[in-house]
């Protein structure tokens, strides 16, 4: 075979990207609506829900650096990595359906039932998606089938999204019956039983092909001191973080700009003719457009990659997406139609940058082992992971403060402060992040040419390893 040259079948690359589809389906449930349930369904105090946040998910994502480690410790005739998909995938759906839960108790006793069950939801989805995400780094030594992997897990990841966008709040509302609480219960049941199959496709569809070197002895030491010393790897996780904040702080807070900003609308349009919208629906199609421009995206950014590289289109993309995103500060109620086309430029852009994150985490574990001859696949993912974690923590815990001081109460008319305070953490706060984020990756180093060499570089290493055994 020809070095360099693709080694997994589209039917692999398919099975794989079923893991997404059934992660995502919590994930972006955790990132449109989980405030708003807390707040609007669960009905516990907006300051009490970002302490939650805040405690429940750094708890969480110091977790994730554990779990990679013990994933990268698994040998099992499956692999490292693939057994926990088999193991953890009804444990997890069981979890998710307890979340959504709410128990007849007091305030005090709801807000136990709250920490407990995210905590136990956080931790199972640690166990399960850390081995899956650390896969997509094994799957195959080849680079660009890593890019087109982390395009399917993504093409599928907006799959569910437009699921949830979609389908969530009307599900929710139609197996209630008027009965929001056991809407969303009996949502997470469905969603579930989905999550076990999807997780089995995934497992029965995929191998193992990348190893850490046969020499390479196993040393927590040392995978932390050569984890915490891989300069892109730092650079990468700066990135996903503040990129994490962007992204989840106009998400957090999604819902609510909706229900109170925008409200219901009445709208004439092609074909339909003239109707008044509720906010459910105005907000469920906003997302679903999001959702589908990120697919779009995640179709379109690999074919830009290939000509302009991971690095350049990565830039040019986040510019875009975070224009779009600053600029419906300036907006007004009545320009809904301008609020969902920056809708759609933002999310096609800004959408695909995660698959370009995760195929570029993914080059920085090819350079630790490039460098220094040893690889820690999972604790790079699983590190990854936790700044992830650690951004949607931060995020919400933002977005609710920031509501509760500018006096936000559910289910209320809002004053013109709480308002202001939503507009902001819509518009300019996530944008002014966005900056940020851009401004850090732009020291990223790992350009095409390097990824080339060390890929070269490394499967000759291999083969004479090999040989050597």
């Amino acid at each position: 075979m020809e070095r360099n040259s693709p080694l997994l079948s589209f039917k692999e690359k398919v099975a794989y990207g079923f893991g997404d589809l059934a992660s995502v389906l919590y994930w972006q449930t955790f990132m449109l609506y989980l405030v708003y349930f807390y707040t609007d369904v669960f009905i516990i105090p907006a300051s009490v829900a970002a302490t939650m946040f805040l405690v429940t998910r750094m708890f969480d994502g110091v977790n994730d650096p554990i779990m990679g480690m013990i994933a990268d410790r698994t040998n099992t005739r499956w692999g490292k990595f693939r057994p926990y998909l088999l193991w953890l995938a009804v444990p997890f759906a069981i979890s998710g359906v307890l979340v959504f839960t709410t128990p007849d108790f007091s305030e005090s006793g709801k807000i136990i039932w709250a920490y407990t069950t995210f905590i136990l939801i956080m931790v199972m989805y640690t166990a399960i998606n850390i081995p899956y995400t650390a896969l997509m780094g094994v799957i195959s030594p080849n680079s660009h089938d890593r890019t087109a992997v982390s395009s399917m897990k993504f093409i599928f990841a907006f799959g569910a999204g437009i699921l949830v966008s979609a389908t969530l709040l009307p599900m929710t509302k139609y197996l209630g019956g008027g009965n929001d609480q056991q809407g969303w219960q009996y949502a997470f049941i469905v969603y579930g039983i989905a999550a076990v199959i999807f997780f089995m496709i995934t497992f029965k569809g995929t191998r193992e092909r990348v190893s850490p070197p046969p020499s390479q002895k196993s040393s927590i030491k040392k995978d932390i001191y050569e984890l915490v010393t891989n300069k892109p790897w730092l650079i990468l996780l700066a990135t996903t973080l503040t990129f994490v904040l962007f992204v989840a702080i106009r998400s957090s807070v999604t819902a609510h700009y909706f229900k109170y900003f925008i409200d219901q609308q009445t709208l004439t349009l092609p074909f339909i003719g003239t109707h008044t919208y509720s906010f459910e629906t105005l907000v469920s199609a906003y997302n679903t457009i999001g959702q589908l421009s990120s697919l779009l995206g995640v179709i379109v950014v690999l074919w830009v990659s290939k000509k302009l590289g991971k690095k350049k289109t990565f830039i040019l993309f986040f510019i875009i997406a975070i224009f779009s995103t600053g600029f419906i500060y300036f907006l007004s109620v009545e320009q809904l139609g301008l609020i969902y086309f920056l809708q759609i430029t933002g999310s096609m852009t800004g959408g695909p940058l995660s698959v370009l994150l995760w195929a570029m985490y993914a080059d920085t574990a090819d350079y630790g082992e490039w460098i220094r001859g040893r690889r820690a696949t999972g604790l790079v993912f699983s590190a990854s992971t936790m700044s992830q974690k650690f951004g949607w923590a931060i995020a919400a815990f933002i977005s609710l403060n920031l509501m509760a001081g500018v006096g936000f109460e559910p289910n209320v008319m809002q004053t013109a402060e709480s308002l202001r305070g939503l507009l902001l953490l819509f518009s300019l706060i996530p944008a002014l992040i966005g900056i940020v984020a851009l401004l850090i990756y732009l020291t990223y180093p790992l350009n095409e040419e390097k990824v080339k060499l060390m890929t070269q570089e490394l499967e000759e290493r291999r083969s004479k390893e090999k040989q050597e055994i």
